[in-house]
């Protein structure tokens, strides 16, 4: 996966060969634009040009700070993994997609030999090679070089831009698998960033009755009621607040809350979460939060609240494309910028993207 990128189209004229060219992680703060060297296209991998590729907060944490948790940016890295294109060759043992099938790319690639993988949990894969985490390289390329098992053909009516979309909403997909979102569930969504939003946007496409959102910023709330969440709760960051913050959150759901996700991670959303999910409910901390945490376990396990994560995701892409297709779910009103693909347009792209605001997602078009 992310095997790269090595210019392998002869120019009409003069058979120069194309130079690939890479958004490259340098040092904290500095992107640059240099050339991207892919290797051969094996037999069963596909060389894809980037059409799609969107900025994912994970990347802006690269940018800002040079790691994550043990994930360490020790030298230059191409960055980029939400993504999707259209396939310029194919490897000799691939069957099921033809050069200019346009594809979504799923950007792990795990070892299928651990426990993990062999028990269906690939996500958890010690081994699993995930574009832009250190030492993979990202695809925010002109082409990169993947797995063709890890391409999955878009159809008609279903943009490049979805496709990229695919990877924040499979977060969502897997979180509302892990909860057990259904026809019957009441669902707190905690956090309405862009992991909280395709999370609403999952949720309803699961067939949940009611959602409610709840965040500090009101921008963000407007977003989530405009997208259908039921109510959305503005809460203040101060834990002394949260016994008046839950008991409005009961309110505004008006019934049990079966299932919280927590989509920012901190100890006052995860607090708010144990503490507004009903007895014998579920709590899922989506994604990676904070390392450490102050939170009220003990009354939560008196009230037998099950607490799940998620990590990354499995087998979501073609779920994603099915509630693409269907309109189940519609992503195009999160991607809020567009930009090109020069050297400018990266460093404002990764600028407007880390002030938030009014950015949900911003995406680039290659």
């Amino acid at each position: 996966m992310g095997k790269g990128a090595q210019g392998s189209d002869a120019a009409a004229a003069g058979g120069e060969v194309e130079e690939n060219m890479a958004a490259w992680l340098v040092a904290k703060n500095t992107l640059k634009i240099m050339p991207f060297k892919l290797p051969p296209v094996g037999p069963y991998d596909v060389r894809v040009r980037m059409k799609a590729v969107g900025i994912c907060g994970s990347d802006v944490h690269y940018l800002r700070e040079m790691r994550i948790a043990h994930f360490v940016v020790k030298e230059p890295m191409v960055i980029g993994h939400e993504c999707a294109g259209v396939v310029e060759e194919v490897g000799a043992g691939v069957m099921h997609l033809s050069v200019g099938d346009r594809v979504a790319l799923e950007p792990g690639v795990s070892c299928w030999r651990c426990r993990h993988c062999k028990g269906g949990r690939y996500n958890l894969c010690e081994d699993m090679k995930f574009f832009a985490t250190p030492p993979v390289h990202g695809s925010l390329a002109n082409q990169v070089v993947h797995p063709a098992d890890l391409c999955f053909k878009l159809p008609d009516g279903v943009s490049l831009e979805e496709g990229a979309m695919c990877e924040p909403l499979s977060v969502g997909v897997h979180a509302c698998r892990r909860a057990g979102v259904g026809p019957e569930t009441g669902v707190l969504v905690v956090g309405a960033g862009p992991i909280g939003l395709v999370s609403l946007l999952a949720a309803r496409a699961f067939g949940a009755p009611r959602v409610v959102v709840v965040d500090v910023d009101d921008h963000r709330l407007a977003v989530a009621r405009s997208l259908g969440a039921d109510a959305a709760v503005r809460v203040s960051p101060r834990v002394e607040d949260l016994a008046d913050e839950v008991e409005r959150i009961r309110a505004a759901m008006g019934s049990d809350i079966d299932v919280s996700l927590d989509c920012a991670g901190f100890s006052k959303t995860m607090s708010t979460a144990l503490e507004s999910t009903r007895p014998g409910g579920k709590v899922c901390l989506v994604g990676m939060g904070h390392n450490e945490m102050t939170l009220p376990l003990t009354a939560a396990a008196a009230r037998e609240v099950d607490v799940v994560g998620v990590f990354r995701y499995k087998d979501t892409w073609p779920l994603c494309i099915d509630f693409l297709r269907s309109g189940k779910v519609d992503v195009k009103p999160l991607i809020t910028h567009r930009f090109g693909f020069s050297q400018r347009d990266v460093e404002e792209a990764f600028e407007v993207s880390a002030r938030g605001r009014d950015a949900i997602k911003v995406m680039f078009n290659l």
